[in-house]
């Protein structure tokens, strides 16, 4: 029999908030806000104390603000929030050199060929999270589990600064009772659609044909039927490529389209600097924008020789913009972004 996976799933609590807080001690206890203070920021995360309000990651600065007006708002660094995923991730690699991260603040490590003097997976688990403390001052909760579905919904269960074990004989016990709306992918809306269906638990829809999970939900149906059962073969990826980097600016005012250009220098720069530090060039360049009435206009160029510094994006940012079609609209955003990535020394075939 093959071995039974150990996977453990690393999520940092409330991070960016949680970092601000470690080197500003004097506002614990505020509900503190990670956010640019404008008309139309939203959220990027909220202390703990702050979600007692209400307020969460992606909610509009303004409905947070009616929410809880006491809230400490801190404008994000995302540098100072890199570094310390940095020191987290060799933290991680002390343990397994098999490592997902999925983003700043959190990944998946598979440490089921661990050959260290821990006995269990939630020994490590707990090592880990020791580290994480000691080095940097801020705590993680942790999911233990045999595949990464039940990994990652574990990570959520004892939050914050806890771990929560799904071992093998436990699975279709814990999932008969889990709401479908902690299923990763299942949102408000697909939750409401459950529950006028009748199901209301992953055991509910473990217990319908496959057949019925795909006519109400399309393909995803396919891996609904296996999630709800606990099954999952996804491999930890260790080296995961990012396929993509951008920047996008949303505006306190409408700009048209003969201004908004003047937000091009901040956004190459922007991700230019993204791309230096993941040692990266990209060959297709991207320009985004969204009116005002929230349709929003892409316009893409492949290069012949892949670009890497903050002018050659500015430049190609500016060719882009040239091909939007003059009108009346107004813009509430622009971005701009990067694909088609290589590293830094590889170049493109001449022909």
């Amino acid at each position: 029999m093959p071995a039974v996976r150990k996977i453990i799933h690393i999520d940092m609590d409330a991070f960016y908030a949680s970092a601000e807080l470690y080197r500003r001690p004097d506002l614990r206890g505020s509900p503190v806000v990670v956010a640019w203070d404008g008309v139309r920021s939203v959220i990027c995360a909220a202390s703990y104390e702050a979600r007692r309000f209400g307020l969460h990651s992606a909610m509009s600065v303004a409905a947070a603000k009616r929410l809880c007006p006491n809230a400490v708002y801190i404008p994000p660094d995302f540098a100072y929030y890199r570094a310390i995923s940095q020191q987290v991730h060799q933290i991680f690699a002390r343990y397994t050199d098999k490592i997902e991260p999925l983003s700043l603040d959190e990944a998946y490590l598979d440490l089921t060929d661990y050959s260290g003097s821990l006995p269990y997976a939630r020994d490590i688990a707990r090592a880990i999270r020791a580290d994480i403390f000691a080095e940097t001052g801020l705590t993680a909760s942790a999911g233990i589990a045999p595949n990464k579905f039940l990994a990652k919904i574990a990570s959520d269960w004892r939050k914050p600064n806890g771990q929560f074990v799904i071992a093998p004989e436990q699975i279709l016990t814990f999932l008969a009772d889990l709401p479908v709306s902690k299923i990763p992918g299942v949102g408000k809306i697909t939750a409401q659609k459950m529950h006028r269906m009748g199901w209301k638990t992953a055991g509910d829809l473990a217990k319908t044909e496959r057949a019925v999970l795909v006519h109400h939900f399309g393909v995803w149906g396919h891996r609904l039927y296996d999630l709800v059962r606990g099954e999952d073969n996804r491999e930890v990826k260790s080296q995961r490529i990012r396929q993509q980097i951008s920047n996008e600016i949303t505006l306190p005012y409408d700009e048209p389209l003969h201004s908004i250009g003047r937000h091009l220098p901040e956004l190459a720069a922007a991700v230019a600097k993204q791309m230096q530090h993941k040692q990266m060039t990209a060959a297709c360049v991207t320009l985004k924008l969204k009116s005002s009435d929230f349709h929003i206009h892409t316009r893409s160029q492949t290069f012949s020789a892949p670009l890497g510094d903050a002018p050659s994006l500015l430049a190609a940012g500016q060719q882009l913009l040239q091909r939007q079609p003059e009108s009346s609209a107004a813009y509430r955003l622009i971005g701009l972004g990067v694909s088609h990535l290589l590293p830094h020394n590889v170049q493109l075939p001449l022909w």
